[in-house]
């Protein structure tokens, strides 16, 4: 479908998409903060309170691959307002919870919920446009992808400093309530062929199989998954790096973390900028260079210097501001293939990022040590991703899909 016969507006869809991918990294970073304060508040250990992290990865990774099919099923705007329904009575559960396991389980199930935003988010793009037109709105939900996780850290350490942890999640009812009524007044259906028959678990497994079979798909979606799974695990390292390791307050481990959202921003207005003279494709490569620096960096700077705020922020910066090179093309790519199975398809890609994301905070846990998880197991993902991207990309010269 072109830009022409688009159902919204390019800018509307924008406008909702970024609204809707935020929530799962907004939802995810805003708590970071409050984690070393909530040793002390239920009376646990670190180990307890990054399990309710990885409980919301778990619940939002796995969900991608339910939301996805669910939106194709019955719609994408009926499948976004039952899923955010979910995240609101999860949000409140989390509100209140008067012990870790409880808010494991709320948290679990607020991962479930807020699963359907980069889900839908894509494949309402997918649903209307194509090509650079895409690009260009895939960029602008990129910055929100990304830019979430980025700037919720510093909203989460004032309002932490400011109240209790409980207001924390006060913020994602807020969120959540005023988001579910932006899709309700706005969000116009795109789905051209909605029907049961996308339900059909013979046709999930082969939706999917024909996914992971396919490097068309595999490339674009293995190098957002290491670099958007990169940078959800440094929202599980981050808060303890910079505030036991470093030594900040909260409230100024907010502030650190606006060097991580500074540069993303400014990545994505490069980008943008960009994108009206030059092809997405052609900025991969280049994001890709400067990720193999950024991990050069993240790897001796935290084996051979006393962690500071420099040291630490300096490759992270390095890192987001390549990323915005790297995700409009990839997501455009990663789905341009597949327009009858859009769903599927953006909730695999979703899934895998989410997916590297869990991976990398369950190693770096098994690791003990948040500032040795951050000098090894951070800037080996993104390398990891450039490899298998480049492995997959010179498959899907030869290959030849299935009618």
């Amino acid at each position: 479908m072109t830009a022409q016969n688009a159902i919204m507006s390019a800018r509307r869809t924008s406008l909702l998409g970024a609204a809707l991918v935020a929530i799962g990294p907004i939802s995810m970073a805003l708590y970071t903060p409050a984690m070393p304060a909530l040793v002390a508040v239920f009376g646990t250990n670190e180990a307890a309170i990054k399990l309710t992290l990885t409980a919301y990865f778990a619940g939002f990774a796995v969900a991608q691959l339910i939301c996805g099919p669910l939106s194709d099923a019955f719609g994408r705007k009926r499948a976004t307002l039952a899923f955010l329904s979910l995240y609101l009575a999860s949000s409140f559960l989390a509100t209140f919870a008067p012990t870790v396991e409880f808010m494991v389980v709320a948290r679990t199930l607020q991962g479930i919920g807020a699963a359907v935003g980069i889900s839908v988010s894509r494949a309402i793009v997918r649903d209307q446009f194509t090509g650079q037109a895409s690009a260009r709105i895939m960029n602008a939900i990129a910055m929100m992808l990304a830019l979430g996780p980025a700037v919720s850290p510093t909203i989460g350490g004032f309002v932490l400093e400011l109240f209790s942890w409980r207001e924390v999640f006060w913020c994602m009812v807020i969120y959540g309530a005023v988001l579910m009524v932006c899709v309700a007044v706005f969000q116009v259906e795109t789905n051209p062929n909605p029907g049961l028959h996308h339900l059909n678990p013979g046709q999930l497994v082969t939706n999917y199989l024909t996914l992971l079979k396919d490097p068309r798909f595999l490339a674009p979606s293995i190098l957002i998954g290491c670099g958007l799974g990169g940078l959800y695990a440094l929202a599980n390292v981050l808060p303890f790096v910079l505030m036991n390791n470093v030594g900040l307050s909260p409230s100024q481990f907010g502030l650190a973390m606006i060097i991580q959202s500074g540069s993303f921003i400014v990545g994505t207005i490069v980008t943008g900028r960009l994108l009206k003279v030059v092809e997405a494709r052609r900025l991969v490569p280049v994001g890709m260079m400067l990720w193999v620096v950024s991990s050069t960096l993240m790897c001796v700077l935290s084996l051979t210097m006393e962690p500071t705020v420099a040291t630490v922020m300096g490759p992270v910066a390095l890192f987001v501001f390549a990323l915005a090179f790297v995700l409009p093309a990839s997501f455009t790519d990663s789905m341009a293939p597949f327009p009858n199975i859009a769903g599927a398809a953006s909730a695999m890609t979703g899934f895998m990022q989410f997916g590297g994301g869990i991976l990398a905070g369950l190693i770096v846990a098994a690791l003990g040590d948040p500032l040795i998880g951050l000098a090894t197991v951070l800037p080996l993902m993104p390398i990891a991703g450039i490899l298998l991207h480049l492995h997959f990309r010179n498959r899907a010269v030869h290959f030849a899909p299935a009618e």
